[in-house]
């Protein structure tokens, strides 16, 4: 029973992280608003090494439409205007010595679009990330030897009551983002 519990919490384990880097992705698809974590992801080549934005400069958001990166050494302005540059995050970046200034445009209706799109690609792998791992969990369940095929069917129907769970919360989860997005 001992290894029942472990298949149905590394299943979970697993759909929990899926959901997770759904979040996670989501956080990068903008909506309209200027954020911080829109570029979170942004590596820059500070001193030979890539290092993350909010490593380099002090990341703020001083109104809904602009983001203000203020660079703790100055020399590194140039290296951070390239690296959003080449995030291809579709910013183009102005500096006056100090700061860069991002300016968020709004959202054409055809870009909102393209990112309600770019969110149902995302949960669609969210998705397949958790089938995954009801495949693997089905797969060690498979594997066990000596338990009667009632408790094999009961963790069966455990699994997939799980999977249905998950792929619901990611459907969820998707219809939230879409009304986010398409939001004027």
């Amino acid at each position: 029973m001992e290894e029942l519990d472990l298949i149905l919490e590394s299943v979970k384990h697993d759909m929990d992280a899926a959901v997770k880097h759904l979040d996670h992705a989501f956080q990068r698809i903008r909506a309209g608003r200027a954020s911080t974590s829109m570029v979170q992801d942004v590596m820059v080549e500070y001193y030979g090494a890539p290092t993350p934005i909010n490593q380099v400069a002090n990341v703020s958001v001083p109104d809904a439409m602009t983001i203000s990166i203020q660079p703790w050494d100055r020399t590194a302005i140039g290296a951070i205007e390239k690296a959003i540059i080449n995030s291809n995050l579709g910013f183009a970046p102005s500096n006056n010595g100090e700061n860069i200034i991002l300016n968020v445009p709004p959202l054409t209706e055809e870009r909102r679009r393209e990112l309600a799109k770019q969110a149902k690609v995302e949960t669609e792998g969210t998705k397949v990330t958790i089938r995954n791992a009801r495949q693997d969990g089905l797969k060690e369940l498979k594997k066990l030897d000596g338990i009667s095929e009632d408790v094999v069917k009961g963790v069966e129907e455990e699994i997939q009551a799980l999977t249905d769970k998950y792929v619901k919360l990611c459907e969820d989860h998707l219809k939230t983002k879409e009304a986010e997005i398409m939001k004027v």
